[in-house]
């Protein structure tokens, strides 16, 4: 009996072709490549299954604009990756080579505490002394002073950073050196944040995190695509608090009406420039 023709057959378009690239949207992701004991997988897995490509591609659709990839780590498991806007890093002056002195949003697992953490960075690097790492001092024209400026009473860093924090369950922490982490309703003031910053030992490694943590066994209890739909979420959440840090800001093609509404509205926007320096 002669097979019944679909609308495959009458349409040529609708095939499958050989050797085309699977479009990394997420679908493919699962959520054992978080894994608590190794790190992130990236390794061995077909470029549409690589959460490096997905979040690159997912974020690039969503601003309409190009991301630069980096990552602490080698080999199949990498222990902490960011993704952050090539046009703010290209308008720096001094800094446009390098990837320390932009803000970013980073994936990472601290495995002591078995959290995964989805959120924004801003690195402060070495403020004096000599580092033996090489751009890791830290530059007039870095994100950092931006942050620090920002980070005062009444600003509008302040309230989006209290509303995080002490609302939708953020954790807010000066990395390195005598840190500190506010979590909870802890944080009062965005001042609390410059004045510890202001602690770190100049000749070590510092930055300021801003993330949404979720355990281990929310990770375990979620499916691929929804993970990465909420890593996509916190990033969305942490947008403004990005924006007031950068020399280059960014902005939704459907642009969300108020913060922690998730409900988009509005044009497409185009980023906005601003004056280079603290």
């Amino acid at each position: 009996m002669k097979k019944k023709p679909t609308s495959k057959d009458w349409l040529p378009l609708s095939r499958g072709r050989k050797g085309a690239q699977e479009v990394p949207t997420g679908d493919a992701f699962r959520p054992e490549w978080l894994d608590f004991e190794r790190g992130i997988r990236v390794g061995n897995l077909r470029p549409h299954e690589r959460i490096t490509q997905i979040l690159k591609h997912r974020l690039e659709e969503e601003y309409g604009t190009g991301f630069v990839t980096d990552r602490w780590g080698r080999g199949v498991y990498w222990q902490w990756i960011c993704w952050l806007p090539r046009a703010d890093r290209e308008a720096k002056p001094v800094s446009n080579t390098i990837n320390f002195g932009c803000a970013k949003l980073y994936i990472s697992i601290d495995r002591s505490k078995r959290i995964f953490q989805c959120g924004l960075a801003v690195e402060r690097g070495f403020a004096g002394g000599t580092p033996s790492f090489p751009g890791i001092l830290l530059q007039p024209d870095w994100d950092w002073h931006r942050l620090m400026k920002q980070c005062a009473a009444g600003t509008a860093l302040d309230g989006e950073l209290c509303r995080l924090v002490n609302r939708e369950g953020f954790t807010a922490a000066i990395v390195g050196a005598g840190g500190r982490t506010w979590t909870g309703k802890e944080l009062v003031s965005a001042r609390e944040v410059r004045d510890a910053a202001r602690k770190a030992p100049r000749d070590a490694w510092s930055g300021f995190d801003l993330y949404y943590p979720m355990p281990e066994s929310e990770v375990r209890a979620t499916s691929g695509y929804d993970l990465v739909q909420g890593i996509l979420g916190a990033f969305s959440e942490v947008l403004h608090v990005m924006n007031a840090c950068m020399q280059v800001t960014l902005a939704p093609r459907l642009s969300p009406s108020v913060p922690g509404s998730g409900t988009p509205s509005g044009k497409s926007r185009a980023p906005r420039q601003e004056p280079s320096g603290r």
